[in-house]
């Protein structure tokens, strides 16, 4: 049995996106509605935190240095340490009652992030999924969204997986770097027979996929054809994204909501909204940065 610690008992109302930096050794992270990216220390305790104007859904680390952050508002630059932000492009100035959620860098140097409605309407799919290419131009990739989330890519960079958490299904598609396009998507694995939905997701350097189950209380890991390999059972209802960190990419960080949002919160958790991390017994892969 895997145990699971909190490292950072920060009880987020809305914690996500955690995403590890080798050179820094050090763990982003943000708090969506706190409107806040922040950097953990896990070898002190440390947490630096960069307070936003507005919610900040997602984020990648940049290779020339900062950070590009996804926030309510679209894409911009972002140096943690004087919270300077620089415009890049709006894709949805349109509409005023969506925001952006979960992202990832690709292996293509590419900034892939999704969008949903916030405050959420069950009946509607107005999100989509997003490219930023390095050139900073823009393209939508995958209309029709109730929740954005799960991006993640395999260790070849030959399959991007996304999730809408609205519709409990992971998809699966050929991923095409050279070009950062998409084709053959097809369902990889649904949430309906298991406890929560899916929320954010990562791959291990064995191609399994881990999925947050968002309101079930637990980490799940589907094998490349989709199947339950194991699950792992956690000490929060709604975990929401994992992230592999430390020295070897051997632990696993996972953030959570510490706020009832859609669903109220259980009792008997008086860490949600914290920072977890365990040793799950394989390693994860280097996160990209982005490339523009």
């Amino acid at each position: 049995m895997t145990d699971v610690s909190c490292v950072l008992d920060v009880r987020a109302e809305l914690g996500e996106g955690p995403t590890w930096s080798r050179e820094e050794r050090r763990l982003y992270w943000v708090n969506i509605n706190g409107h806040t990216v922040n950097r953990f220390d896990p070898a002190t305790g440390d947490n630096d935190v960069c307070q936003l104007p507005e919610q900040v859904g997602s984020f990648v680390l940049r290779e020339q240095g900062g950070l590009v952050v996804a926030l309510r508002s679209g894409f911009h630059f972002l140096d943690f340490d004087t919270a300077a932000l620089t415009p890049i492009v709006d894709p949805e100035a349109d509409k005023p009652d969506n925001r952006f959620n979960d992202g990832r860098c690709g292996p293509d140097g590419r900034f892939w992030a999704g969008t949903m409605r916030d405050p959420q309407d069950p009946a509607q799919r107005t999100g989509a999924l997003y490219c930023l290419d390095t050139d900073l131009n823009w393209r939508t990739m995958v209309p029709d969204i109730g929740v954005s989330n799960g991006l993640a890519f395999s260790p070849d960079g030959g399959t991007m997986y996304h999730a809408d958490t609205r519709q409990e299904t992971i998809w699966a598609f050929d991923f095409h770097a050279e070009d950062g396009t998409l084709s053959n998507r097809r369902v990889f694995a649904t949430t309906h027979d298991l406890p929560g939905r899916p929320d954010g997701g990562c791959v291990d350097a064995e191609g399994f996929y881990w999925s947050a189950n968002v309101g079930g209380w637990q980490m799940v890991r589907f094998a490349p054809d989709g199947s339950v390999d194991r699950t792992l059972k956690l000490p929060v209802q709604k975990p929401t994204m994992p992230a592999f960190g430390g020295e070897n990419l051997e632990i696993m960080y996972i953030t959570s909501i510490g706020s009832d949002g859609s669903a109220p919160l259980q009792p008997g958790q008086p860490q949600a909204g914290s920072i977890f991390a365990c040793e799950p017994g394989m390693r994860g892969l280097p996160e990209p940065k982005f490339l523009g």
